[in-house]
């Protein structure tokens, strides 16, 4: 399969078209990834571009806006200030929680569509998480020291109040490149995550959450597979426990509802609309789409993300598909084939950080598509969110003198 690397078809669709809507992950495409989220960094100038685009561009991210772990802290953490975001609207206005925690650019955040009770869980779920991970640790780790156990904890389990997650990059570090005790930490961990979630049936909330798993690939039965470590991939890296619902082709169309609710003064879907009243298949969300939006109001859609996989079973007679960007970017392509709108989709290669992923520079599209795969990428920055950047902050330059040119 050839690599689409050439810049100058994507900037002429984005600069001609006079309605556009960027919809972006976060992590792998604007922030490199790394094994302690506590690190993340994002560019200062990226943020200031972001503001350039105004409406026309939303992030929608599995991780969280608000909380010690949240994206508006590396912002404010970035700006170097904690007053300057809101009051010159520098925070990334999109989607949080894989489509359940909405912010506008001031920082002001909204939440439909969740009972109490399922908030009170999710706030439980951390201190479900901590005795049974450090039983975990002290089974493969025996000799490991309180303080030591007590350190893995404080990284691994991320305390986030939609998603609470269990992240198994430090239990990587231990191992190193055994390949094999890597499987065997992705087994307990997810032994440990489908325990809490068990747990829910006793509460009266057993349709209530999922196990979202990434990098994943695909589903069986609704429930996402696993993607085990080999010797040539690192496969799942994090588990979150999220709201059942919370996918990101779901959000898609709240952002949509959102954007062209702002254009033209009515919403689409109505005032109300969240991600538990999505349609839950690709084919039914385009149909809910042609149902209540008219072709002048749908804007040509810019998907960016770095996390889709492709794998070939044993057997090699099909390929597993799956990654947390997959379904919002196919439901985007599907979008732009039923309004003939030919919607762009964008991958960033997400190789050069800290956490392994498949490189394109190295096996090409091996691990991430197929020949045989629904989702075609239309540009690929083979150089990872460096690249990217640069790229966002010339085309969000460029829409804005054109948008504002007298």
């Amino acid at each position: 399969m050839s690599l689409k690397t050439s810049k100058l078809f994507l900037n002429k669709k984005i600069l001609e078209n006079e309605n556009i809507l960027l919809i972006q992950d976060l992590d792998g495409v604007c922030i490199p990834l790394v094994k302690d989220p506590m690190t993340r960094k994002l560019n200062k100038d990226y943020i200031l571009a972001a503001k350039l685009f105004k409406n026309e561009f939303c992030v929608l991210t599995c991780g969280e806006h608000e909380g010690e772990r949240g994206v508006n802290r590396i912002i404010e953490r970035s700006l170097n200030s904690t007053i300057e975001p809101k009051k010159k609207g520098l925070y990334l206005q999109g989607l949080a929680a894989c489509g359940v925690e909405f912010q506008d650019n001031k920082g002001n955040i909204s939440f439909e569509g969740i009972s109490e009770k399922e908030l009170d869980f999710l706030s439980q779920v951390p201190l479900l998480i901590k005795p049974r991970f450090e039983n975990i640790i002290k089974r493969l780790f025996p000799y490991m020291e309180q303080k030591t156990i007590d350190y893995h904890a404080s990284i691994s389990i991320c305390k986030t109040k939609f998603s609470p997650t269990i992240n198994f990059n430090s239990l990587f570090e231990i191992v190193g490149n055994n390949w094999e005790k890597r499987v065997i930490v992705q087994k307990e961990l997810h032994n440990m995550m489908n325990e809490i979630i068990n747990i829910c049936e006793y509460e009266n909330l057993s349709n209530s959450f999922f196990l979202h798993i990434s990098p994943n690939l695909g589903k069986i039965n609704e429930k996402e597979i696993i993607k085990y470590s080999t010797q040539n991939d690192i496969g799942t890296t994090d588990i979150q426990f999220l709201l059942k619902g919370a996918v990101k082709d779901s959000g898609v169309l709240v952002l949509l509802n959102n954007f062209i609710g702002k254009k033209t003064g009515t919403k689409p879907f109505g005032q109300n609309f969240n991600f538990r009243d999505s349609p839950k298949n690709l084919k039914d969300k385009v149909a809910f789409c042609k149902k209540y939006i008219q072709k002048k109001d749908m804007p040509l859609i810019i998907g960016i993300g770095d996390t889709i996989t492709s794998q070939k079973n044993s057997e090699e007679k099909f390929y597993s598909r799956g990654g947390s960007d997959r379904s919002f970017l196919e439901l985007i392509q599907s979008l732009g084939k039923e309004y003939n709108n030919k919607n762009l989709i964008i991958f960033v290669d997400s190789s050069s950080g800290e956490v392994f992923r498949p490189s394109t520079k190295k096996t090409g599209l091996e691990g991430i598509t197929d020949k045989e795969d629904y989702l075609k990428l239309d540009f690929i920055f083979q150089n990872g969110p460096k690249e990217y950047i640069k790229w966002f902050m010339e085309i969000a330059n460029q829409r804005y003198l054109i948008k504002n040119k007298e």
